[in-house]
């Protein structure tokens, strides 16, 4: 895969691709839609930009690092059970996980437990955006949950603690 001109970077955007049978209405990602930053795509339809300098979101692979800044990123939306199911179609991208990170999601499921290390979608951009040094600002606005996000992972008030964190 080539690596793309860093003074490209800008350009690619953060590509979400989102289950047709997660609902919109509980999806924590939803509000960022319509941002030129983001591009939201609905699975299995093809993503419209060429990924081959994307990495993909997910739990198993290296942790996230300065060395993936040039990258675009992809992250899979759904519950774990779909995001599961979709992740085939995506093995070509290199996988990339977050440093260990605390959820405010509740969670409630009476058939699957999530991972441990799971995140609600947002929170997941959240802290892999601020980590490659890409813009975070507004990204929790809408999110109900943000100050206890960001209290229990220690960032009360400070947007920018996530690369500081211990």
């Amino acid at each position: 895969m080539a690596d793309p001109d860093p003074s490209n970077l800008r350009q690619l955007p953060t590509v979400v691709v989102v289950h047709p049978r997660e609902r919109r209405s509980k999806c924590t990602a939803e509000p960022l839609r319509g941002r030129d930053d983001f591009l939201f795509v609905r699975f299995p339809d093809k993503v419209p930009v060429s990924l081959d300098s994307y990495i993909r979101l997910g739990i198993g692979g290296p942790e996230l690092s300065d060395a993936d800044a040039h990258r675009g990123l992809l992250v899979l939306d759904g519950t774990w059970k779909l995001v599961a199911n979709m992740e085939p179609c995506y093995a070509d991208l290199p996988v990339r996980s977050l440093p260990r990170i605390s959820t405010a999601y509740p969670r409630v499921s009476r058939l699957y437990e999530d991972p441990s290390a799971g995140l609600a979608t947002v929170e997941a951009l959240y802290v892999a955006l601020k980590l490659l040094q890409r813009t975070i600002d507004g990204l929790l606005d809408q999110y109900h949950w943000k100050d206890r996000f960001l209290e229990i992972n220690g960032w009360s008030g400070d947007h920018d603690a996530v690369s500081s964190r211990e």
